[in-house]
């Protein structure tokens, strides 16, 4: 047993074959058969959230029973422009008169993520004995992609910083609608309430929406934004919309595809892994997430009211759910949403441009290195 674990150390979690990963079109067909029943089923039985939720829940499950299933990154990548277009129209020309507010809520969200990073990475490395280099990037809320490459450099187990990252979001994806619903009495519809149908969608606005996605995407890939595919078509869609040249979102059709498509890639992370393989590694994430949930809940109480900002607004921009899901959330709930997704483009940058320095000094300062 390392001596550093308290409750033991995690097993050593096996690579899955790479075939198992490839994106087939059998695969892809599956995973959307799969993805689409899910979220129908779910919409049927009137869920929050319901297409990204029934089609994540029903893939990981899948995936976990032994499911090869799979979705393309070309796929994914469309549809995640899609709803940045959709969260950058939350952007209205009257947004410009609160971003000034907003910054109390930065520094708030900030202090948070230190707490939640210090407590959850006290939690891998001195309860399950996780070494050094993956608790701390299995315990950085930023992009799973981005933790595992920033991992992989400073010597940690990618397997386990993917897998980490991927329970953290799916847990917090599948619990935060059903906290609003049960305990705030607060209700999370399917889909957002303003969005249009796409017949009633006028020929402009569309062709405006589009441009946005595909040009905020590749403008984002030539600066080397991060998280180009959401973050580009976001902030083009959110400066056309501050402009008033439309104040169209994208059409309800085409969002409920994207949700399936996101939940079905998320759940599809887990493909090639089984659950008698994983299931410690599962619980080990999931009880970060609450404790990051829990950290998140008890900062927006503390600090809502005294700051004047709406508690609820506030909780979704600290969880660290995912930037795409938490900003569906906020948009379904109709609140701050250009808020709530400011401060986790903010949260993500932070975490990229600070994480893997601030590990370089720890690491050096505890081994004595000037």
């Amino acid at each position: 047993m390392d001596r550093y674990s308290f409750f033991g150390p995690l097993p050593a979690l096996a690579e899955p074959e790479e075939s198992a990963l490839a994106p087939t079109w059998k695969r892809t067909v599956g995973g959307l058969t799969v993805g689409i029943a899910g979220g129908a089923l779910f919409a049927f039985a009137g869920a929050p959230l319901a297409w990204m939720l029934g089609a994540l829940i029903t893939v990981t499950a899948m995936s976990l029973a032994g499911a090869r299933l799979a979705i393309p990154a070309r796929l994914r990548t469309l549809m995640v422009a899609v709803l940045g277009v959709m969260l950058g129209a939350a952007f209205t020309p009257e947004v410009a008169t609160q971003i000034a507010a907003w910054a109390t809520a930065v520094v708030v969200m900030l202090g948070f993520l230190v707490a939640t990073m210090a407590l959850v990475v006290v939690f891998l490395r001195l309860g399950m004995g996780v070494d050094p280099a993956t608790a701390y990037f299995s315990g950085a809320p930023g992009g799973i992609t981005e933790m595992v490459i920033a991992g992989e450099a400073h010597g940690a187990d990618s397997r386990v910083i993917t897998l980490m990252h991927a329970t953290r979001i799916l847990v917090i994806v599948a619990v935060i609608p059903f906290y609003f619903r049960v305990l705030e009495g607060i209700d999370v519809p399917t889909l957002p309430p303003a969005s249009a149908r796409l017949l009633l969608t006028p020929v402009f606005d569309g062709l405006l929406m589009a441009a946005c996605a595909v040009g905020g995407y590749w403008l984002a890939r030539r600066l080397r934004i991060p998280a180009a595919a959401l973050v580009g078509p976001m902030l083009l869609s959110a400066a056309v919309h501050m402009a008033g040249w439309t104040a169209a979102s994208p059409p309800v059709e085409l969002i409920a595809a994207a949700q399936v498509v996101v939940g079905t890639a998320l759940g599809a992370r887990f493909a090639g892994l089984t659950l008698r393989r994983v299931w410690p590694h599962l619980l080990v994430g999931a009880a970060s997430a609450v404790l990051m949930m829990a950290l998140a809940w008890v900062t927006a109480v503390l600090f809502a009211e005294a700051l004047d900002l709406d508690r609820t607004a506030l909780l979704l921009a600290l969880v660290p759910g995912g930037l795409v899901e938490m900003g569906l959330i906020a948009l379904s709930l109709d609140v701050d949403t250009a808020m709530v997704s400011t401060l986790h483009v903010l949260r993500i940058a932070a975490i990229m441009l600070i994480a893997p320095i601030a590990f370089t000094l720890i690491r050096r300062r505890g081994t004595g290195h000037r």
